[in-house]
Formats: structure tokens, C-alpha cells, sequence
């Protein structure tokens, strides 16, 4: 670097909070489980990681993990926010479906986690389709008992999905009667808030996005597995409160499934909002390129009205 830039950068700098300087450093990444993995088929660990078009993606997970995003001290809300990248059950979209909205939420003072979860699959658990699941709720039981080292509120922990993420949200959300992971100190595991961007929800085969339930379930899945799975069928009184958002014109999974999902909350009468684009299609992530509209600033405000 040449001397003047040098300079420059150092002036910068120092007129910059400290906080701020170097809030944005890379996140502590832990491993999900301290022990034994739950159900876990003993195996290479074969995880790939590839970058396509800068956008970060895993395969094969054997060794889930947790990254910790903690925004400045002095920024602490309190509020955090669990994120389940999307990726159909077959990959992990951890780039712009999780770091890049986790950095974003740290500008909020929210504290995020990205989770990167295990994949439904027979060479990695004896359980693959509750694999997911039991990851998102370890990761709702590390968060919790860890609150008071990370500056987070137990009651404003809510859990986020993209696409086949959403899925696996709003099962956590669904079904957090029961703790699929070992629970000693009886932490709960239900979410106080949901975020649902164009998630996969319903296995109704007339708009179901069937790979999604083919990778969890097995493509023999019997009537019964599937609606277990259902998630517009399993809510309750109880179900967090809930923002949606997808696009009308979403070929991969179409916007009826965040319909029927609101739809069954306003039957329990639980909190929610919905917000559909006229266009933006599927995996658009923090930025639906075809309206000046930001649904971020619109789940911000949804939080701020419900107290998150």
C-alpha cells in the first residue's frame, strides 16, 4: 500500500468509533454438538464447500455448526435471530441466504447465527429425517443457555428460513412440543418469532416443492410422514408470531405455500404478516432486484410493532 493511502486509511479510521472499525470481523464458528452428534452414522467427513456465482454453499455436512454474529456492545438490543439458509435439503446456502443477512442484522444491534445444518442423508445419520431439525433446535438450546454471555434476551430469540430453511424454521416452530436433541436442563426450544422468506411449507403435491420433501422424507414417504411434515397442518395456538414475504411469479416454490401457512395462523389467531411481490422470483435473498421495496425494512418494522 502506498504511503499516502496508508495515511489516509489511519485518518479514517480515527475518526471512526472503535466499535465500528472492527465490528465487522469474522464470527465465531462452533460446533453444534460438544459430544456425540445425535443418530450419527460413523463416516468420512466428505463436506464441500464450493463459491458459484459468490455465493457460498456446503454439501455433504457431517459436523454441523453454529457461526455467532454479535453486533457491538454498544448496539445490543438484545433481540437475536437464528438463520436457516435454504438449498432444497441438498445444499446449504450459507452465503447470501446467511452471512449476508446476519451481517445486516448486526447493523440493527441484533445478534444473528448462522446455522449450518446437516443434510438429510442415510451415509450421515440413522434419522436423516429429523437431522435438520435436531440441529435447529441445538442451536435454539446454545443460543438460549449462552444468553447472558452474548448479550441476548431469552425471550426475543426468533428463528429465520429461506426456502427449504424455511422449512426446517417453521418445523422448529411446529414442533417444538418435543426435543428431538438431549434437553438435561429443559432449556425451551420453542422460537419467540418467526421470519419465513419464500419457504417451503406444504407437501400437497399440487404446489408442494417436491425435492425438497424428497431429500427429507424419501420419495417413498408414506401419507402420514408427510403431513407430520406439513407445517400448515401442525399450527397451533402456540406457533410464534410470523412474517412472510415470497413473489407471486416463484416458479421453484410456489407462493401458495406462504399463503396456506398464513392462512392456518390467522385460524389460531397468531400474529402475522404477509408480504407478496408482484415479481422476484425464487432465492433472491436480502435483494429482490425488481422493486425498490426492501422486505427487511419491513421485517424490521414487524419486529418493532411486536416487541422484538
Amino acid at each position: 500500500m502506498k504511503k499516502q493511502n496508508l495515511l489516509a486509511l489511519l485518518l479514517l479510521l480515527s475518526f471512526m468509533p472503535f466499535s465500528e472499525a472492527f465490528s465487522q470481523k469474522t464470527p465465531l464458528e462452533i460446533p453444534l454438538y460438544g459430544g456425540k452428534i445425535p443418530n450419527d452414522v460413523p463416516g468420512p467427513d466428505e463436506e464441500t464447500a464450493s463459491n458459484e456465482g459468490g455465493r457460498l454453499r456446503y454439501s455433504k455436512i457431517r459436523k454441523p455448526t453454529l457461526s455467532v454474529y454479535l453486533p457491538p456492545k454498544e448496539k445490543a438490543t438484545g433481540t437475536a435471530v437464528l438463520i436457516c439458509p435454504g438449498g432444497g435439503y441438498s445444499i446449504v446456502a450459507a452465503g447470501h441466504e446467511g452471512h449476508d443477512v446476519a451481517k445486516k442484522f448486526n447493523e440493527q444491534g441484533i445478534a444473528a447465527f448462522v446455522l449450518k445444518y446437516r443434510l438429510p442423508d442415510t451415509k450421515t445419520s440413522s434419522r436423516p429425517d429429523i437431522a435438520p431439525l435436531q440441529d435447529a433446535q441445538q442451536a435454539m438450546l446454545i443460543i438460549r443457555e449462552r444468553a447472558k454471555e452474548w448479550q441476548v434476551n431469552p425471550e426475543k430469540v426468533g428463528i429465520m428460513g429461506f426456502s427449504a430453511g424455511g422449512h426446517l424454521a417453521s418445523t422448529a416452530g411446529t414442533h417444538f412440543q418435543e426435543s428431538y436433541v438431549p434437553n438435561a436442563t429443559q432449556t425451551n426450544l420453542r422460537p419467540n418469532f418467526m421470519l419465513l422468506l419464500y419457504p417451503v411449507i406444504s407437501s400437497d403435491k399440487t404446489f408442494a416443492h417436491q425435492g425438497s420433501f424428497d431429500k427429507l422424507l424419501g420419495k417413498d414417504a408414506t401419507a402420514d410422514k408427510l403431513i407430520e411434515f406439513s407445517n400448515e397442518k401442525k399450527v397451533t395456538a402456540q406457533t410464534p408470531p410470523t412474517f412472510l414475504v415470497h413473489a407471486s411469479d416463484d416458479k421453484a416454490v410456489p407462493v401458495k405455500n406462504s399463503i396456506v401457512f398464513y392462512e392456518a395462523l390467522l385460524q389460531h389467531e397468531v400474529p402475522a404478516e404477509l408480504h407478496i411481490y408482484q415479481n422476484g422470483g425464487h432465492g433472491f435473498g436480502l435483494n429482490n432486484a425488481t422493486t425498490s421495496d426492501a422486505w427487511f425494512e419491513r421485517a424490521l418494522n414487524w419486529m418493532k410493532t411486536n416487541k422484538f
